[in-house]
């Protein structure tokens, strides 16, 4: 769905992305992750065509961008640096206006689409209220409607949270999560690692214009080398394993061991009642810090 090679973009000195070869498949549920000034942004525009490599090859679709992106524009459904409008007009008004200036768009049924497109964000119920008067959170839901105003095979999203609340964010990722099991791949940027690690399937990490991890969400969280145990009875469990506790939290310990199941076995055997075992697993958090040299403070772990 889109493949990038050494793509980069420089503003004078400046290298706003640098060689990233990206992938993202058909029925990804892709998370690009990055704090602010990472190239997050820069690259989704890219991938848009309304941003011009300064080197490097994008395919969009099957198609070169920006060569062909006309081509592929009627497939993608976007939402960048937040929505925009004219703010003197209501939301539906402004959504007709972008139906008819975007390709493909048929006059005859664009109320129907305007209408569908603002019942699925939650704005179904919306006024003659002009934007101007609009939330943040209502704007983003606003230009996410424009964004599924085609039924798109691609959804490309930058930020597409920005502004919400928690129960909206919630909404959001159920509606992406069901435009995603009807067919279509759903690339979105994000700084907020709990939103990418609830959602996605695929993840990307930014840091200082280079993509520095790319893998499946499930092979990000490896074992740690670690097992985390429950027991009534912790003592006993740390004076066992001579030194192998690491750390305890009440009744809850955190072993050094590579196999829950020959660890329960040897507990079970020495008597010792456990009531859930597991091996620790790498969290998308320690995948980033790991990876990236940003500072942390720059990261948000929850979202």
């Amino acid at each position: 769905m889109i493949v990038t090679h050494d793509l980069t973009k420089r503003y004078g000195r400046t290298v706003a992305v640098d060689g990233v070869d990206l992938e993202v498949r058909e029925g990804d549920r892709y998370g690009l992750l990055g704090p602010n000034g990472s190239g997050k942004t820069t690259l989704v525009r890219m991938l848009l065509g309304l941003v011009f490599a300064t080197r490097g090859r994008i395919e969009v679709l099957g198609h070169p961008v920006p060569r062909r992106v006309r081509d592929v524009l009627p497939s993608i459904g976007a939402l960048v640096e937040g929505p925009g409008a004219y703010p003197n007009l209501s939301g539906r008004a402004n959504l007709a206006l972008f139906d008819a200036a975007g390709p493909g768009g048929r006059r005859r049924d664009r109320r129907a689409r305007v209408g569908e497109a603002l019942e699925r964000v939650g704005l179904a119920g919306i006024d003659r209220r002009p934007v101007r008067a609009y939330s943040l959170g209502m704007r983003q839901r606003l230009g996410l409607a424009g964004a599924l105003l085609r039924r798109p095979r691609l959804l490309i999203l930058d930020e597409p949270t920005n502004g919400l609340d928690p129960r909206g964010i919630r909404e959001i990722r159920d509606l992406l999560g069901e435009l995603n099991r009807d067919g279509a791949t759903v690339f979105l940027s994000s700084h907020l690692l709990g939103e990418v690690d609830a959602f996605c399937t695929r993840v990307g990490v930014m840091d200082r214009g280079r993509l520095v991890v790319q893998e499946d969400l499930d092979s990000l969280r490896a074992p740690t080398g670690r097992v985390r145990v429950a027991t009534p009875t912790p003592e006993r469990v740390a004076s066992l394993l001579d030194g192998r506790v690491e750390h305890r939290d009440g009744e809850k310990l955190t072993v050094r061991h590579d196999d829950p199941g020959a660890l329960n076995a040897e507990l079970v055997g020495a008597g010792v009642t456990v009531t859930a075992i597991a091996a620790e697993l790498r969290t998308l958090e320690q995948v980033v810090l790991e990876a990236t040299t940003t500072s942390s403070d720059r990261v948000e772990a929850n979202g």
